[in-house]
């Protein structure tokens, strides 16, 4: 057993927390700004060359992206987080067990989610809101994606086990030269070769081809503390119910985002038209930026907080958390300035139809408006699922989608038209962060108590 990954793991119960988070989460937050950044060239290009409707086609895909994150989140996150508070338990040979159990769910779950989809793929394009006008372009995309989806559900989540057997900066860099790539292949399958949007397809599956390489590279080296062996694929239903059982709780949030996102589509179709869903499409794409920076801060967080609270070192997982609260929202207030005072520029990166601009600038403006306090709310989210408190963290993530933002979508926009479907966003950011704080303040009593009859036992 390599001895420096023994040291980097016990680290992470000795090391100064703010340097440790800054040290798992830098990596994170360059490698999910990578991962956005992908969807956005994709989008880029597909505007620029194809045209405003391949982009309201594009915008028709999301749904499924959101889906197939969820099954890829089950399993990555799920394992991710079992094998952290493996690793603080220093029970290693289950964390083996527990990464090669990682390994085959990831390919049955990819294998029969794209067979399920491919089969289906019409109806289900119609049901997320396309038209006649944007189904040829949604149908074409979404076939070449769906054919690489074991490859892209692998991908995600050897990232995800990297992070969590201690090499956030490799990570990073499968990541980045993911996204170096498809910027690459975008430049040749779209711009020279002419492919359309089945090209961008092409260029993101490809890309994730070559950086799965690389990962499987890392994760044989007999060196490491944790590598691929025989032995350790066969599922163990105790593993699979660990990885699963923490996993449930992004798995939802990733659902909710696809119902979320059927729903507004259909809203925007119908008070709005096509141009509408292209215009959600591109301040959806301007937001998860930031949303995307603030995962990094919750991914640089998660091997910190669960190895900490596996130790029972409770002042480490406070402070963890509370320099997390600070990162996440100095992000998104960031993100807030950029929406309010600069969307125009950040509309024509991907147009050049006025139409689309104007009602895209507006989308921006009012998608983000209460920014500033979404960091929060996401952080104390996901600290809840880092300690094990799954049922807590899957109520705060679905309240915001669930509770508040579907009926919201459903009555506002009866009152108000198209514009009643963007306000229905920041209305439920703001209910759901302060429900977040209510449930935060009742637990964070409960921690102080322990802490205290810690510090006198």
């Amino acid at each position: 057993m390599n001895h420096d990954n023994k040291q980097a793991t016990l680290e992470l119960g000795t090391k100064p927390v703010g340097r440790l988070l800054l040290q798992y989460a830098l990596p994170a937050i360059i490698a999910m700004t990578a991962a956005s950044l992908y969807n956005i060239i994709d989008r880029v290009f597909i505007g620029q060359v194809v045209g405003p409707m391949a982009i309201s086609g594009l915008a028709i895909t999301f749904p499924f992206m959101n889906l197939s994150a969820a099954f890829g989140a089950a399993v990555g996150v799920g394992a991710s987080t079992a094998i952290s508070v493996k690793l603080g338990q220093r029970d290693y040979q289950t964390a083996e067990h527990l990464l090669g159990n990682t390994v085959t769910l990831a390919l049955l779950v990819g294998f029969f989610f794209g067979l399920s989809c491919f089969v289906f793929l019409d109806p289900i394009l119609r049901f997320f809101g396309a038209s006649d006008e944007t189904i040829p372009y949604a149908r074409d995309f979404m076939k070449v994606i769906l054919l690489g989806n074991m490859v892209t559900h692998m991908y995600f989540c050897m990232n995800a086990v990297l992070r969590a057997a201690s090499k956030p900066r490799q990570a990073m860099y499968s990541t980045i030269v993911t996204v170096g790539l498809n910027i690459v292949f975008d430049i040749i399958f779209i711009l020279w070769w002419g492919w359309g949007i089945r090209g961008a397809a092409f260029a993101t599956i490809l890309s994730q081809s070559l950086a799965l390489v690389y990962q499987m590279r890392l994760l044989t080296n007999k060196h490491e503390l944790l590598h691929l062996k025989r032995g350790i694929y066969r599922l163990k239903s105790d593993l699979v119910k660990n990885i699963i059982g923490v996993g449930i709780s992004p798995f939802m949030m990733n659902v909710c985002a696809c119902i979320i996102v059927i729903f507004m589509n259909n809203q925007f179709v119908k008070y709005g038209g096509d141009l509408s869903v292209g215009s959600y499409g591109i301040a959806n794409s301007i937001g998860t930026i930031f949303v995307m920076f603030v995962f990094g801060v919750n991914q640089g967080m998660q091997p910190i907080a669960g190895y900490n609270y596996g130790s029972q070192q409770l002042d480490r997982l406070m402070r963890v958390l509370k320099l997390s609260i600070i990162g996440a929202t100095c992000i998104m207030t960031t993100g807030w300035l950029i929406a309010m005072f600069l969307p125009y520029f950040c509309a024509r990166m991907f147009t050049t139809d006025a139409e689309l601009i104007r009602l895209a600038v507006k989308g921006i403006r009012i998608n983000m408006l209460f920014y500033p306090i979404i960091g929060f709310q996401m952080v104390v989210t996901n600290f809840f699922q880092c300690i094990g408190k799954v049922k807590i963290s899957i109520f705060l993530s679905l309240s915001r989608q669930l509770l508040f933002l579907l009926p919201l979508l459903a009555t506002l926009p009866k009152l108000w038209g198209v514009d009643g479907v963007w306000y229905s966003l920041p209305s439920s950011d703001i209910t759901a962060a302060i429900v977040a704080a209510i449930v935060l303040t009742i637990y964070m009593r409960k921690f102080q108590k322990q802490l205290k009859s810690d510090n006198h036992g």
